[in-house]
């Protein structure tokens, strides 16, 4: 007999809770405590665990679904369920824990379609608003867009509620240099592009359930102001003197577009604020030999006043919330790196004439808690806009619940939101680190389950895309009704996830021409016309099953799986969707090669019925799991197939009924690439 009894001066650090093991039970075991107002760190792994609640009462949160739990209270959680324990009682909360591995368990929820809670918890995905500085070329398009696109539609064939959302980011200090630049105010600058934006992302096939314009929303400035006041009336965020840069000739303050220089932690150039190469946020006035945009002139250095956010003080809950959701190591890394810092003290605001005004920084000296209405003296101060994004997103969820009828409010978000963000690297410091923190201040009791997906930068012919040099190819310069798919399925297979990769238009067009066209297309026209020569157009029953055709089925299976993976919530690539797209494909191109030599024998026609119906079985799979990714393909194909535009996804390889009408033969999926104005030229 082995029994334990629980003892405070045994516990020590885990968790970020105290806990004690509980040796020689056969299966791991401890015991817990958490103590009154605290909580576990949020965590996951591959053991089945079961909680006894021994003493007090709290709650579990398991996967945004939260839990009453009080002594007596027996809990299990799957392998893979992120889970906290918190206390809400005035006493310890004490339980004890056991758990051991199960691999076929595991493996059954590592395999899983939908993600973790997504069933029954509304799902918003965010892309990164654009700047409405200029069009969209396809290095913004191949990035956030399409992957917020493509994993909405996936989430959505398994019965998931997903949206997307994304908007104008109208106030950035880029829409103010290029209204400067074209002789025009920030606000028609703001509007003419947002509008080109919005019709591009059509073009894309990509429209959002939620498009926030910021300067067209009157609901939208005064609800910013109240997200900031919560941060002032936290303490946390004050007034700051510190040194900023100045243009030597106009005496302007400088941030953003208006300055650039060297990085100062990994020397690149770069412009004020973020570096695109190492990711770090800069200070501006910490640039290595900085130059102002406005005189072209090294700036002077002074003092500014500006609310300012203690980044560094807030370590242990960014740490602590990346324990939460999928947050990819490139981030993590990014994090460790910032966070290192011995202090970091981030402005928040900035003296500018475009954007949403603060409570005017004051002049003097103020108690830590800054004020929470205007005051009369200080520089005119305007919310920045990467601030103001973390409230944007909260907003943009409101307006959407406003048109469904879903009481979602942007001042109390709810734990049961699953929140989704696409980015490129360069804005991975702001939304992995900065808005864990404002959160946390705006909305101490909300614990955001926010998941991640980055991209690095997509090059053209090798080097960066770049507006102000006219090296872009712009969405509207390849898209149109009969290009799109092909678009789509190229920047899939070669957008950057994880590393820099190059779009070559040469590439683009070999891909339509050879691969699209050059063996889909073929494979479908011929497929069509041997059902209407062999059939009478209609889809034959299968018949004698040979080696061969089982071996296809099973890869075709294995297909299935991997694109399910490579679309879901937790492996989420289109490389590897598209790669596998086309490794369907591939093999029942081998596999219809290898079956036509016994094609013309009478003998063997049960046989071929068999390789033909199993083709088309492939030709239906084929449709239905490229929807997410090429919808225009899928609902042609769907059709050419007599089938339901597709809309739910598969859950195995099916044939086409006996007798369904078949018409593949005359079926025009992929269009010739049309020449397109070379990179530096003529903008439409």
């Amino acid at each position: 007999m082995i029994t334990s009894v629980y003892d405070h001066a045994a516990l020590s650090a885990a968790f970020g809770i105290d806990m004690a093991d509980i040796p020689g039970l056969g299966v791991g075991a401890g015991w817990g405590r958490v103590p009154p107002g605290g909580r576990s760190d949020p965590h996951q792994h591959d053991e089945v665990e079961v909680f006894v609640i021994v003493r007090g009462h709290g709650h579990l949160v398991v996967d945004g679904a939260r839990r009453p739990v009080t002594e007596g209270t027996v809990a299990l959680f799957e392998p893979f369920e992120t889970h906290v324990v918190a206390n809400t009682g005035d006493t310890d909360l004490v339980f004890t824990t056991f758990y051991w591995r199960d691999q076929p368990r595991a493996a059954r929820r590592a395999n899983r379609t939908v993600g973790r809670g997504f069933d029954r918890r509304p799902v918003f995905v965010f892309s990164t608003p654009p700047t409405p500085n200029g069009d969209l070329h396809l290095g913004h398009l191949s990035g956030p867009y399409l992957g917020a696109d493509a994993y909405v539609r996936f989430q959505r064939m398994n019965g998931v509620r997903a949206w997307h959302l994304t908007g104008s980011d109208d106030f950035q200090s880029y829409v103010q240099s290029r209204a400067r630049k074209d002789g025009t105010t920030p606000a028609e600058t703001a509007r003419r592009f947002s509008t080109e934006i919005a019709a591009t992302l059509r073009l894309m096939d990509i429209e959002p359930d939620q498009y926030t314009v910021t300067t067209a929303d009157p609901d939208y400035p005064p609800a910013l102001t109240a997200f900031f006041r919560r941060l002032l009336d936290s303490g946390r965020v004050a007034p700051q003197d510190a040194p900023a840069l100045f243009d030597a000739e106009t005496g302007e303050y400088l941030y953003e577009c208006d300055v650039h220089g060297l990085c100062p932690t990994c020397k690149a150039v770069t412009g004020g604020n973020i570096c695109e190469e190492c990711g770090e946020p800069n200070q501006c006035v910490d640039l290595v030999a900085p130059v102002s945009n406005r005189s072209d002139r090294a700036p002077r250095q002074d003092s500014a006043r500006r609310y300012s956010l203690p980044l560094h003080e807030f370590r242990e809950e960014i740490r602590a919330h990346h324990n939460l959701g999928r947050v990819p190591a490139r981030l993590r890394e990014l994090a460790d790196r910032v966070l290192a810092r011995d202090e970091f003290h981030l402005p928040v605001s900035h003296p500018s004439s475009w954007g949403v005004p603060t409570p005017t920084v004051p002049t003097a000296p103020t108690a830590p808690t800054a004020p929470a209405v205007p005051v009369s003296d200080g520089p005119e101060q305007v919310v920045w806009v990467w601030p103001e994004m973390a409230f944007g997103f909260l907003h943009g969820i409101q307006a959407l619940g406003g048109r469904l009828g879903e009481d979602w409010q942007a001042d109390r978000p709810s734990a049961d939101w699953k929140i989704v963000h696409f980015f490129g690297y360069d804005n991975s410091f702001y939304h992995s680190v900065l808005y864990p923190a404002l959160y946390r201040l705006a909305h101490p009791d909300w614990e955001p389950d926010i998941d991640y997906h980055v991209n690095e930068f997509y090059l053209l012919d090798g080097e960066k895309f770049s507006t102000s040099r006219g090296h872009a190819i712009w969405g509207k310069e390849l898209l149109g009704p009969d290009t799109v798919d092909a678009v789509r399925f190229h920047v899939a297979r070669t957008r950057p996830e994880g590393r820099r990769t190059d779009f070559r238009l040469a590439d683009y067009h070999a891909v339509v021409r050879d691969t699209l066209i050059g063996r889909w297309q073929h494979w479908l026209t011929d497929l069509g016309a041997r059902v209407a020569e062999q059939y009478g157009g209609r889809a034959p029953d299968a018949g004698i099953w040979t080696p061969e055709h089982t071996a296809l089925l099973g890869r075709l299976r294995v297909r299935l799986a991997a694109v399910t993976t490579a679309l879901g919530a937790d492996g989420f690539s289109l490389n590897a969707a598209a790669a596998e797209l086309d490794g369907i494909v591939d093999d029942v191109l081998r596999f219809s090669l290898a079956e036509r030599a016994a094609a013309g024998i009478d003998h063997w026609g049960s046989q071929n019925r068999t390789a033909i119906a199993l083709e088309l079985a492939a030709a239906r799979l084929l449709g239905r799991v490229a929807a997410p990714l090429m919808p225009r393909f899928a609902a042609g194909l769907a059709a050419a197939l007599s089938d339901d535009e597709p809309d739910r996804w598969p859950s195995l390889v099916d044939l086409v009924p006996a007798g369904t009408p078949v018409d593949l033969a005359d079926r025009i999926f992929f269009g010739s690439p049309t020449p397109s104005t070379p990179p530096g030229g003529t903008r439409p």
